[in-house]
């Protein structure tokens, strides 16, 4: 994740600027359920609208959150499929709260609505965050659901009438990203609090979709944009909290724009974005799956790393017996191709490895999706790039199956 707005602060004010601290335990994102009412077109989970077995209990549930909460676990994501179809959502939630963490629900808002509203402040959720697609007819048609739009601004009016924090979230494809001002005026016009712009991942339903990401150019069009609102509204009445995911190619973008613009302090935030890191993928965000499958991040569901209901998180995530897991905790990966060659590779951490995983089978190969050019990242040495040395899983000793 790329807070935008929190390093266009760092440009604005140098010298208030505090160093970034690395948080003791990582950001758990975790699919409570994997039922959905609605079939987005770009579900990493692959929803649906039916149960499916073997989901965590609420016991199991709370047991794994005594072992977040111990291993120094910061914040949850609760999320789905749909995380509000799940029963016992608002007693998750108050044994978190309980425990002391920041709770995120991320939500497509459709079933929120006056019989449920006063419940869900009561569960006093940190932040929620409502995905949109596009403008009413576009993002209908992503959901595959009439009037999805209208009942997801219904949702976030609910919201802020109650003082509950709400942002949108905005999945980057060709099929809405020329919607992408009218989403930022959307914003304006019902004072939401934060945007998140998140480049499409290959998983999933956006695994099959793969040919609808944006195209480079379309992309860096789409960060300019970013850019120049989240800097116009800089310390006015307007200022959102800007963010990005899944591209960590934003902040080596970032750099560039800030050398383009403000030269004098480029060096001054490229020793910041350094401190950033980039991808935090088996490191400082992890997942846990509706089944207590714990995987590397969300888009990672075809990689097990082991499971909450015969192990602790904590034990899963710090064994790096598993041989993507010791790559993706190295402070340098082993990066191959593109990214191997890259000078800032300290500075995007290696991006989105799934994607390279996707397309190759190997994690360490170079990111696909990163939207700068060889001469912009200063790669030279071309004949390199190539490394045909194939990624190989390790077998457990116990099952003597692989260790997915």
């Amino acid at each position: 994740m790329f807070r935008v707005t929190q390093f266009m602060q760092a440009v604005a004010h140098p010298n208030k600027t505090s160093p970034l601290r690395k948080p003791k335990g990582p950001v758990v994102i975790w699919n409570l359920i994997r039922r959905c009412n609605l079939c987005c077109k770009h579900c990493y989970s692959i929803s649906a609208d039916t149960d499916f077995p073997g989901e965590l209990n609420t016991q199991q549930v709370f047991d794994t959150l005594d072992d977040l909460k111990s291993f120094h676990v910061p914040a949850l994501i609760l999320s789905g499929g749909e995380p509000l179809l799940r029963k016992d959502i608002f007693d998750i939630a108050a044994k978190a709260k309980e425990l002391g963490f920041y709770i995120g629900l991320s939500t497509n808002g459709t079933l929120i609505n006056e019989a449920n509203i006063d419940e869900i402040a009561q569960a006093k959720f940190d932040y929620l965050g409502i995905s949109i697609d596009g403008i009413e007819k576009t993002h209908d048609k992503f959901r595959q659901m009439e009037g999805a739009f209208s009942q997801s601004m219904h949702a976030i009016k609910l919201c802020q009438e109650r003082g509950i924090k709400v942002g949108l979230r905005f999945t980057l494809t060709q099929d809405n990203a020329k919607e992408l001002p009218e989403i930022l005026n959307l914003i304006d016009q019902h004072k939401i609090d934060k945007f998140y712009l998140s480049h499409l991942n290959y998983a999933g339903r956006g695994n099959r979709n793969r040919k609808d990401d944006v195209v480079h150019q379309m992309t860096k069009q789409a960060m300019d944009l970013i850019f120049d609102e989240a800097w116009k509204r800089l310390g006015t009445e307007n200022e959102i909290e800007f963010v990005t995911g899944n591209n960590d190619a934003d902040g080596v973008y970032f750099l560039q724009w800030v050398k383009h613009q403000f030269p004098e302090k480029a060096s001054f935030i490229e020793e910041r974005l350094k401190q950033w890191g980039g991808n935090s993928t088996g490191k400082n965000v992890a997942n846990i799956d509706n089944l207590g499958e714990v995987h590397p991040d969300t888009f990672w569901w075809d990689y097990k790393l082991g499971n909450v209901k015969t192990r602790k998180f904590s034990e899963i995530w710090c064994d790096v017996s598993d041989p993507l897991m010791a790559g993706l905790k190295m402070s340098e990966r082993p990066l191959k191709g593109r990214c191997g060659l890259c000078e800032y590779k300290t500075i995007c951490g290696g991006n989105t490895r799934v994607r390279a995983y996707q397309l190759t089978g190997d994690p360490w190969q170079e990111d696909p999706a990163c939207y700068l050019s060889d001469e912009e990242l200063n790669i030279k040495n071309l004949a390199s790039r190539i490394e045909v040395v194939p990624f190989q899983r390790k077998l457990s000793t116990k099952s003597k199956t692989p260790m997915l």
